[in-house]
């Protein structure tokens, strides 16, 4: 079994900066990519950023503000968030597509709230 831990979110106020860490824990998986979603109250969740072992690739609105990151060796990604805006508001959730026993999962994390204060 699978597990994805986060941490990192908090209040900050607009301009400010977060760094957002989410570990997997478990074994027997082989993971495809690992990414950042976020859902704002009354808004379908969204993707915000992605990583795989050779690409990135970023939502329009946080392009050039947010940076993706992966430490292979500790299963963990991270969300580096700077020049945080008010509409940033949101719970994040990190996400892990992996293969267990040659079958494909999603996981999920439990969220982090981020909240940006103007």
């Amino acid at each position: 079994q699978v597990q994805l831990v986060e941490s990192g979110g908090g209040l900050v106020q607009a301009g400010g900066s977060l760094r957002l860490s989410c570990a997997a824990s478990g074994s027997g998986f082989s993971i495809i990519a690992m990414g950042w979603y976020r859902q704002a109250p009354g808004k379908q969740r969204e993707l915000v950023a992605a990583i795989t072992s050779g690409s990135t690739n970023y939502a329009d609105s946080v392009q050039g503000r947010f940076t993706i990151s992966r430490d292979n060796a500790k299963n963990t990604v991270y969300l580096q968030m700077n020049s945080l805006k008010p509409e940033d508001t949101a719970v994040y959730y990190c996400n892990m597509k992996a293969y267990i026993n040659a079958l494909r999962y999603d996981n999920w994390g439990q969220g982090t709230q981020v909240t940006v204060s103007s």
